[in-house]
Formats: structure tokens, C-alpha cells, sequence
């Protein structure tokens, strides 16, 4: 059996590709492709950026003298599609199927696994996969509902991230990951906080656009009636205000910024409308974390903070004094997506685990 396998991990974003060949554990390349707005808002739709961006990929893999011939795994970023469990999912013509309709919205990372299936059926011995998508759900069913049953709560979060943390934090007791409650908070441009459940994320809030603390650019939790209110006051068409809740709220909206390294700054420094808004954040962080404790009954064995922001001491220091009480807090600042999904196609090839399929 072949112990050192090569993958390509391919992750697209908004306006750039990220692409990182992998040699068993070990990075051997990495890099991220930037795309201007201009080029990106050529296309009429994601889908239609495919090409593009499959040859900007190839490209730069002949430029960096990458033989590609010699990969066992091409792995993308899973995209919106239905609903699924966690794991490492084969392509298949139904999931391609649902990323080209992005059947749970449109994101670029829709495009991760279409590109990833036409790189590797032009190779010989290579297979292609998605892992742990945004739209990973293992809800518990209570967990689901709201107070309209038009209105069901969605689990749309970071859950490649989450997973990887808690493997990682699971070994460093010389535990299972499946043996552990555990609570992780995702802080980057969205925000997340789940309860991990013996290996089963039993509850967490919608990052995308949905409730759960506000984050660098998205809105989070709202008072609902005002914001009917503010829907139905002819000052907002529909698009403004969804870009209100996703991508021109939070810290945007409070302070003119996404950049929280730049509040945490500010903040230092003694600007006391930056500190507010930090604190307000890491405050909406605390208690979404003290909620979870809730829903693992009391039985939490480490709390897990993960994501760019958790650079950020002073926000760090502000959800401790909230949260230590409850149990053992680790920081693993910033997120390795591109190691993550190498490792959980690592699995596979190795025949740790099997890859499931996408119906």
C-alpha cells in the first residue's frame, strides 16, 4: 500500500482560488490566486467562472513544476449543497449536479469539487472528493426549531474548521474525539459556536446569514420585530438588506471595517467606541458559549476557540473571564482548511476511513 499519497486541495473563494499540493502530512506547495473584481464580475454566474479558474489552477501547478500526473487525490472545498453528515464524500454525478445548481445557495465553493472531478479524471490513478461542507448537519432535532415552523433553524457553519480543531485538541489528551463534549467558536469573517457531542455537532448557529453572535461582517442575532420594521420601511430593497445582514453588518456597520485586528488596535489604544464594540462582540461570544454548555447538559470536557480572530488577545481575555468557569479554554488561532481537507482525504486513501457517498 502506497503510505505517501499526493493531493491537490483546491479551495475557491469569493475572488481567489487557494491551491496546496500535499505529500502524505506535508505541504510541498502552496499558494493562493488572487482574482480581480473585474475579471470575477465578467461572469454572469459562479458556475460560469469553472473554466477560469480551472485553468488559472493548471497554470500555475506547470509554472511550479507540480507533476500532477503523480497525484493519488484531488480534493475541493465542499460547497452548498442538501444538507449531509460530516465526512469525506467521493464525487459523484448528484453531487456535481447539486453544486451546479447550488442547492443550498451560491458560493464560490461550489466550485470545488466540480473542479476537483475534472482535474483528476484527466489523471490516471487519481480520485476526486469534497469534506465537511458548510452545510454539514447533525442538529439534534430540538435544536431545529424555531418559533415559525416556516422559520426552521439551518446548520450552515464552519464545520471543516471545527472538526479539525476538535480531532487535534482530542489527541493532545490522548482521547477520541468521539469520547468528548466539547464547545468550539469559530471566529473569522462569520461566526460560529457548536456543541459537540461525542463526535456530533448537536447544535450550533447559522454563520451565513442567521442568528448567533454578530461578527466582523455579518449581523448575527437581530430584534425581530424591528428588523420587520426596517424591511418594510421602503428605505431597503430586498438585496440591501440581506447584504445589511451578511456582509455590511457587525463591525462593518458599527464601526466602517471587517478588519478586527484593526479594531483590536484601535481599541489598545484607547478608542472607546472600538473597546465597546469589541467587548459587545466578545461579549455575544461568551454567552453563545454558555448556551452550549446548556445544551451539553453541564458536561463539557474543553472549549475550543479557533479562526483569525482568536489572534486577538484582547477579545480572547474577554471571553475567558466569561467562559473559563465552565472548563479547560484552548486557542488555536487562525484556520489551516487546506491541511484539514488533506488530511481527511489522508484517511481515505490509507483505508482509516471510508469515503462516503453523495444521494
Amino acid at each position: 500500500m502506497n503510505s505517501c499519497y499526493k493531493t491537490l486541495v483546491i479551495n475557491p473563494g469569493s475572488t481567489s482560488t487557494k491551491i496546496a499540493v500535499y505529500d502524505g502530512e506535508k505541504s510541498i506547495f502552496l499558494k493562493t490566486l488572487r482574482h480581480s473584481s473585474e475579471k470575477i464580475d465578467q461572469f454572469k454566474s459562479i458556475t460560469d467562472q469553472y473554466e477560469f479558474r480551472k485553468e488559472v489552477i493548471l497554470n500555475e501547478l506547470i509554472q511550479a513544476d507540480i507533476k500532477i500526473e503523480e497525484l493519488s487525490a484531488v480534493v475541493g472545498r465542499g460547497g452548498m449543497v442538501k444538507p449531509i453528515e460530516s465526512g469525506v464524500y467521493e464525487v459523484s454525478e448528484a453531487l456535481k449536479v447539486d453544486l451546479r445548481k447550488g442547492i443550498s445557495g451560491q458560493h464560490a465553493s461550489n466550485l470545488g469539487g466540480l473542479i476537483a472531478d475534472d482535474i483528476a479524471k484527466s489523471l490516471p490513478n487519481a480520485r476526486a472528493f469534497i469534506a465537511d461542507p458548510v452545510v454539514v448537519d447533525e442538529l439534534q432535532d430540538v435544536a431545529r426549531i424555531s418559533g415559525l415552523p416556516q422559520l426552521p433553524r439551518k446548520s450552515i457553519f464552519h464545520a471543516l474548521n471545527q472538526k479539525a480543531v476538535a480531532r487535534n485538541f482530542a489527541k493532545t489528551k490522548g482521547k477520541k474525539y468521539e469520547d468528548l463534549n466539547l464547545i468550539v467558536a469559530h471566529l473569522g469573517g462569520g461566526i460560529s459556536v457548536g456543541a459537540h457531542l461525542k463526535g456530533k455537532i448537536i447544535d450550533v448557529n447559522n454563520a451565513l446569514d442567521g442568528y448567533g453572535p454578530f461578527s466582523p461582517e455579518r449581523a448575527g442575532t437581530l430584534p425581530t420585530g424591528a428588523l420587520v420594521d426596517l424591511c418594510f420601511s421602503g428605505e431597503y430593497s430586498h438585496e440591501e438588506v440581506r447584504k445589511l445582514l451578511c456582509g455590511k453588518g457587525g463591525m462593518v456597520a458599527h464601526l466602517g471595517t471587517n478588519q478586527a485586528h484593526e479594531v483590536e488596535k484601535k481599541a489598545a489604544e484607547g478608542d472607546d467606541k472600538s473597546l465597546l464594540i469589541l467587548n459587545a462582540m466578545a461579549y455575544q461570544i461568551g454567552k453563545s458559549i454558555g448556551a452550549c454548555a446548556s445544551v451539553l447538559k453541564g458536561e463539557v470536557d474543553g472549549i475550543i476557540i479557533t479562526g483569525g480572530i482568536a489572534y486577538d488577545k484582547l477579545l480572547i481575555a474577554y471571553v475567558k473571564s466569561m467562559v473559563s468557569f465552565i472548563a479547560e479554554v484552548a486557542v488555536y488561532p487562525g484556520e489551516d482548511e487546506m491541511k484539514a481537507l488533506a488530511e481527511n482525504v489522508l484517511s481515505v486513501l490509507r483505508g482509516e476511513m471510508d469515503a462516503k457517498e453523495y444521494k
